[in-house]
């Protein structure tokens, strides 16, 4: 019986960083959580607020604050850092986003960590793939959160306009974790049954789907999320905390997340939002889905993107 106990680090406290700890600690995902700030205040702060909420819950977790290489006994490093702009870009982070990384993974790694990085912080695709190349780590153990937020707002959206239970929807946003992504609808299934049969045969529940809108919808959910508080936080909380807990329990389910392709829908290179097989190697298996003719056009554009900028950043810094 192994009895270690599941610790993650969290190198960002503000907002999402918070909220993702607060979502572990009342979950029972982790044991122990270790907060890095730049700001040691706000660390504390957290940290005091956090173990204020211990004592009401049904399990023990321990929290501590720390620096980057306080990680080294960490399983998993959550990387949520930079300050999202309020310009509906998520690029325009890219720059002062990569510059924290630089000095931090950095950091953790001389000082022995040695466990997977999941990367929060946008634009997360190209941030996944620069945590990558600074760690050394094989491409199994460095993974963003990519689409699986958009995913779960995808599936809420198809729950409200077909009045089933998003449980019992299977459906994905691939791409770009940006205005590029796509809803994949030639895969949508409702426990199974494929979305394109169900129009043709309950048009009244399932015929009136604007794809376009919806889509829309989802794209812009984030920033409709924004305008009245400056900030996400429950959704991405919510969705590191299902990532974690795959992880470290090694369920070896399929999530959507930013992860590198090497010759799947025939591009290299790069992190992208793509369903993959999550367990305690991380991204087990980079999961390549059948695309429709119209949806290999669009996630092949959105691959564009993610490489231009990638590129983009290297040339900079």
């Amino acid at each position: 019986m192994n009895l270690s106990p599941r610790r993650v680090g969290i190198i960002g406290v503000g907002h999402v960083g918070a909220h993702c700890a607060f979502s572990l600690a009342t979950q029972g995902i982790v044991d122990e959580l270790v907060l890095v700030d730049t700001n040691r205040q706000k660390a504390i702060s957290e940290c005091q607020d956090l173990q204020d909420s211990v004592a009401y819950l049904p399990h023990r977790v321990r929290i501590s604050i720390g620096q980057p290489e306080d990680l080294a006994g960490c399983d998993l490093a959550v990387i949520s850092v930079g300050t999202i702009t309020p310009d509906e870009n998520r690029l325009s982070e890219l720059f002062t986003s990569a510059k924290i990384v630089r000095e931090v993974v950095p950091r953790a790694v001389r000082a022995g960590f040695d466990g997977i990085f999941i990367n929060i912080t946008n634009p997360c695709d190209i941030i996944a793939r620069e945590v990558w190349k600074l760690s050394g780590f094989p491409k199994n153990r460095v993974l963003g959160t990519g689409t699986a937020l958009d995913t779960a707002r995808f599936r809420a959206v198809l729950a409200r306009e077909t009045g089933i239970d998003h449980k019992s929807v299977t459906a994905f946003m691939i791409g770009e974790h940006g205005a590029s992504q796509l809803c994949l609808w030639s895969n949508v299934t409702v426990n199974g049954k494929p979305l394109a049969e169900l129009e043709r045969e309950f048009p009244g529940q399932f015929g009136h789907l604007d794809r376009a809108a919806i889509q829309q919808e989802v794209i812009a959910a984030g920033w409709l999320t924004y305008i009245g508080k400056h900030a996400t936080e429950y959704g991405i909380a919510s969705a590191l905390a299902r990532i974690v807990h795959i992880i470290l329990r090694d369920e070896r389910q399929m999530m959507p997340v930013s992860a590198l392709l090497e010759g799947q829908y025939g591009r290299s290179g790069f992190f992208i939002g793509t369903p993959a097989i999550l367990g305690a190697n991380g991204v087990e298996q980079v999961l390549e889905m059948r695309l429709s003719p119209e949806e290999s056009a669009a996630f092949q554009r959105s691959c564009d993107i993610v490489e231009e900028n990638v590129q983009k950043l290297e040339k900079v810094l």
